[in-house]
């Protein structure tokens, strides 16, 4: 094509949704939850390199060419890593976080996962810093590191555990000798310590993650998913984590949204400790007509009688149980609220109904300390530009014997209500003066408070975008060092065939130069291609006087017109050997005859690239 540019996003957004929906039902690849600009930009790179100009044609250009696939999944999952990636972090794990989680398992077994391990650098690194303080034999008999990548070839090239020698710069050179075998330019892992990495594939989206880790590295790997698919992530990396589990992330990742399930231990070097959210285990999700879920064994005739009618209740509800975790809730309040799945089974205390439209748990704490209901009324909320007035009641659910259930959270819509109070008010004001200042001076502080939040709200939102912005960039900066490596790969090939081509050369220029005869090789088009010293000698004609000039436009002492016979008959369809002796006159002027004989030089194909011409005096 003549015109290679990438249209506008806002004319190619759905083209190429529908690029990442094929990808997901062709090959299972579900790129849905990444970050969209990072990945058009790694699309685009490879579809100018195939030369296609939109999502729609590349799409059709997979369908025809299948191999197509792995090229572009390897531009679209940038596998940059390095030993000891992030000095000062490594060195904070081996002098702080390996020796406390040694000292915690004592001479127990140790389980470690390195999600996203690319190439396995990463998960090699964690042998070397483990071996380095159990031993050898020790890491062998206790633990296993899990690394698990998406792309297959990545993890094959992992389980090689063969390195070339520029991507052990980081690694001291003791250790490299300790635990690396040298072969030429290549090193490769200790097969001891080897046994104790486990590679396999794993898709953090979709897959099941691995339990009972004690120590998890997930290093730059959150930063290319949206903030959803991050959310989603996370809270499996929480599961998989024990109790006192340690996460390492990369230096653009920072977790500042989810204090609930991750507290940092070193926020500069990027250590996350589990936050242990309670001891029961996690509820079954049953599905329904809305974003209502219960958790039970199963489900029964009175059982959805109960449910329907708690979703056709006006009042907005949201039942805890005895330790303030979200329960259920019916379609009202996850109208009401934006309540989804996710959201049963976390305490009320990380959830923004627990703070606005107004703060519950100081109510809540009253409510279940005295047993008694609790009422908070008149509770103004604005949201999508329009205001409504609430009730709240907050109810203790007790059992026959006084010990408590739960408790349950009504939101009762007194807006209409609220509405005559204030037209009532209203005709108050105009015959009390003092109230209407006093009602002036609430609603001043009322605008304050609303500013404030408001000035948080935006500081929050410039936080977030500029913790995105800090991963696009890291994101940015693995593509270009992905691609220097590859650069610098072929120009290592490059420099190897140059000296190979040069020692070639070099071997037959010395050919050449030791034959006595003249040699002559010449193209179809009978322009010199090589004139060697034999035949300086010979007709007194130095080479740069004759390599791309016409043969038989030399001004030698040999008759060259006799020559065209011989060179098309060794061109011919037999390509038969030709030969003449012909008189001539060598450069001193002296009279001579010349043995001429002309050969066709055959390609490994059968095809002829031309001719050679030995010319030998003949006595």
């Amino acid at each position: 094509m003549s015109d290679n540019t990438i249209p506008p996003a806002d004319d190619q957004g759905a083209e190429f949704e529908r690029l990442l929906q094929y990808l997901k039902d062709a090959r299972r690849f579900d790129f849905t939850g990444y970050k969209r600009t990072s990945l058009m930009r790694r699309v685009n790179h490879q579809m100018q390199a195939v030369q296609v100009s939109s999502y729609e044609e590349y799409q059709d250009y997979l369908e025809l060419h299948p191999d197509e696939f792995t090229s572009l999944f390897n531009t679209m999952l940038i596998n940059v890593t390095s030993f000891f990636r992030d000095t000062e972090a490594w060195a904070h794990l081996r002098g702080e976080i390996l020796p406390a989680l040694l000292e915690r398992k004592g001479a127990g077994p140790i389980r470690i996962w390195s999600a996203g391990c690319a190439t396995g650098e990463e998960a090699y690194s964690l042998a070397i810093c483990l071996a380095e303080e159990l031993g050898v034999e020790q890491v062998r008999r206790r633990v296993k590191i899990y690394a698990t990548d998406v792309d297959e070839e990545a993890l094959a090239e992992a389980r090689a555990a063969t390195f070339h020698e520029r991507l052990l710069r980081n690694v001291p050179r003791d250790l490299v000798e300790k635990y690396f075998e040298n072969s030429g330019q290549r090193y490769t892992f200790t097969k001891d310590l080897r046994r104790s990495v486990i590679f396999g594939r794993n898709d953090l989206v979709q897959d099941a993650p691995i339990s009972h880790i004690d120590l998890l590295l997930c290093r730059n790997t959150l930063m290319y998913f949206n903030a959803e698919t991050q959310a989603g992530i996370i809270h499996r990396l929480h599961f998989a984590l024990e109790n006192s589990g340690v996460l390492f992330l990369g230096k653009a990742e920072m977790l500042l949204t989810h204090g609930s399930v991750f507290t940092p231990v070193d926020l500069k070097r990027r250590f996350f400790r589990k936050v242990v959210t309670g001891g029961r285990p996690e509820r079954t999700m049953l599905p329904g007509p809305g974003p209502v879920l219960a958790a039970v064994e199963g489900s029964d005739y009175h059982g959805q009688v109960r449910q329907e009618a708690l979703n056709s209740s006006p009042v907005a509800q949201i039942v805890l149980d005895a330790e303030s975790r979200v329960l259920l809730s019916n379609q009202r309040a996850s109208a009401l609220f934006g309540l989804t799945t996710r959201e049963v089974g976390r305490p009320l205390q990380d959830l923004e109904v627990s703070y606005r439209p107004v703060e519950l748990r100081s109510h809540l704490k009253q409510a279940v300390s005295d047993k008694r209901p609790v009422w908070v009324r008149d509770v103004e909320w604005t949201r999508n530009g329009s205001t409504v007035w609430l009730d709240i009641q907050l109810v203790p659910l007790l059992d026959r014997g006084g010990l408590l259930l739960g408790t349950s959270l009504l939101f009762t819509d007194v807006s209409r209500y609220r509405q005559l109070q204030t037209e009532l008010e209203y005709a108050n004001r105009q015959l009390e003066t003092a109230y209407e200042e006093l009602q002036s001076t609430n609603e001043e502080l009322e605008t304050t408070n609303e500013e404030l939040q408001s000035t948080v709200e935006e500081l929050e939102t410039t936080n977030e975008e500029l913790q995105s912005t800090n991963e696009e960039l890291e994101t940015m900066n693995e593509e270009l060092q992905s691609m220097n490596d590859e650069l610098q790969f072929s120009n290592t090939e490059l420099r190897e065939r140059t000296s190979e081509v040069s020692s070639l050369n070099g071997f037959m220029e010395m050919v050449l130069t030791t034959l006595e005869a003249g040699i002559a090789v010449v193209d179809h088009d009978l322009q010199v291609q090589v004139w060697n010293s034999g035949a300086e000698e010979l007709w007194g004609l130095r080479q740069d006087e004759t390599v791309g000039r016409h043969l038989l436009n030399l001004d030698i002492g040999l008759p060259v017109e006799h020559l065209r016979p011989l060179i098309r008959q060794a061109l011919g369809e037999t390509g038969e050997r030709a030969s003449a002796v012909l008189d001539a006159v060598n450069r001193r002027g002296r009279s001579i005859r010349v043995a001429v004989t002309v050969s066709a030089l055959h390609q490994p194909d059968s095809r002829t690239a031309g001719t050679l011409v030995v010319m030998t005096t003949v006595e």
